[in-house]
């Protein structure tokens, strides 16, 4: 029987199509195993994009919630304190009431951890760490110079590379004593302390009882010399603490803010000006939207590559098949039934491939965060509705490779088939 007989057979009023879901399912996979390693390069495309929406999406919430503990602990326990600034005809005058034992006094409200004053002061002269003046000047250099009271690095959370914090008895002494930034101790070439090092700052001589390693807060003292506020209020004529820096407790920031000019200053509170870190809610917010965001364009475009992948292979697919959905065609299958096998094949290949994907990209996220030490945090739907969408985006892709195959006619596909 030639072709043209078949399908004018097929015109011919017949029963009801028994073609049935498990047929569907049946010729799907017959298809799909047929060649196993085209159909892997085509799902590798969906793959490669699933992983990455899920790595991305995962690394994402990780990030974005280390960022944000951090932030809890670091910002959201700072609380400063600066004097008011009050206008006075057309000039701004500073009056301090900042009083020199503020760390004492502040340390006594609950919910301070530590607290600190630190001043800016200057001291004529530039510094050195040899006695003997150069007359080139070789040897010296300006450092900025700070006064500081013995809370302060705790409150900044200071660490030391060598020696020790001067104490309470150095500050109340006014001794001449200095703690170093590393930047200042590079440049002064201290190195070490066993040897009970002096530097030079003008006239004056100090002690080097420490070097820090590293601050977390006020970074300027990386680079400073670091005088007690005793030396700055006896020998410079400091009259009050420039600034009061202070940690509190996670939670408890407004409650300080409010009782610390208080307890400062009780007679002009107004006359200080306290300054609290904003809202936790709102920078995570910020911080998790912006990331989220960054991450999620970058994982849609890999997701889209890999819909284009697998439109590509099952529009190539109905090419190659065209005799195949003639001769069914021709034996009774309908547009509907022909275009049905190409979606559920297009979408199977994309659940597979995100069901692969998703496990990848799980396992990505899993194993960076072991390498960095993190907590891996991944939304609970994330591993539900990634295989989902890479179902969908099959769906999605298979749509008009199916709709062309469901639309070819039988006597064109046998004649033009293999």
């Amino acid at each position: 029987m030639s072709p043209v007989e078949l399908v004018e057979e097929a015109q011919e009023p017949a029963e009801a199509s028994t073609f049935s879901l498990a047929d569907l399912l049946a010729e799907s996979a017959a298809a799909l195993t047929a060649r196993p390693t085209r159909t892997l390069l085509t799902a590798l495309g969906t793959i490669l994009g699933v992983a990455a929406l899920v790595t991305t999406i995962g690394l994402a919430k990780t990030a974005g919630n280390q960022i944000i503990s951090r932030f809890d602990e670091l910002e959201a326990t700072r609380v400063l304190v600066r004097p008011e600034e009050r206008q006075q005809g057309r000039n701004s005058v500073v009056v301090n009431v900042i009083p020199f034992d503020a760390g004492d006094r502040l340390r006594r409200l609950n919910g301070v951890v530590a607290a600190g004053t630190k001043s800016d002061v200057e001291i004529e002269g530039l510094a050195r760490s040899v006695p003997v003046v150069d007359p080139l000047g070789l040897n010296e250099f300006q450092i900025k110079v700070v006064a500081a009271s013995p809370g302060l690095f705790d409150a900044v959370r200071a660490t030391l590379e060598t020696g020790r914090f001067f104490d309470h008895g150095h500050n109340d002494r006014g001794d001449n004593v200095v703690v170093l930034g590393p930047g200042a101790a590079n440049r002064l070439n201290i190195t070490r302390l066993d040897n009970s090092p002096a530097i030079f700052i003008g006239e004056q001589t100090f002690a080097v009882v420490g070097v820090l390693r590293d601050v977390e807060r006020e970074p300027d003292l990386l680079n400073a010399i670091i005088v007690t506020d005793g030396f700055a209020r006896d020998r410079l004529g400091l009259l009050g603490p420039g600034e009061v820096h202070i940690e509190t407790d996670i939670g408890a920031t407004e409650l300080i803010g409010s009782q610390a000019g208080i307890a400062l200053a009780p007679d002009a509170p107004d006359q200080l000006r306290v300054s609290l870190p904003p809202s936790p809610r709102g920078v995570r917010s910020s911080v998790q939207g912006d990331i989220d965001a960054l991450f999620l364009i970058l994982g849609g475009v890999s997701l889209l590559v890999g819909a284009i992948g697998i439109a590509n292979v099952t529009l190539v697919s109905v090419l190659e098949r065209t005799g195949e959905i003639g001769l069914r065609r021709a034996l009774g299958a309908t547009r509907m039934h022909i275009a049905s096998q190409f979606l559920f094949e297009s979408a199977t290949l994309g659940a597979l491939a995100g069901l692969i994907g998703t496990s990848l990209g799980i396992l990505a996220v899993v194993t960076v965060s072991f390498f960095r030490t993190w907590t891996p945090v991944l939304d609970p739907w994330l591993p539900f509705a990634a295989p989902l969408a890479g179902a969908f985006i099959g769906l999605l892709a298979g749509t008009y490779p199916a709709w062309k195959a469901g639309a070819t006619e039988p006597v064109t596909a046998l004649r033009s088939g293999t």
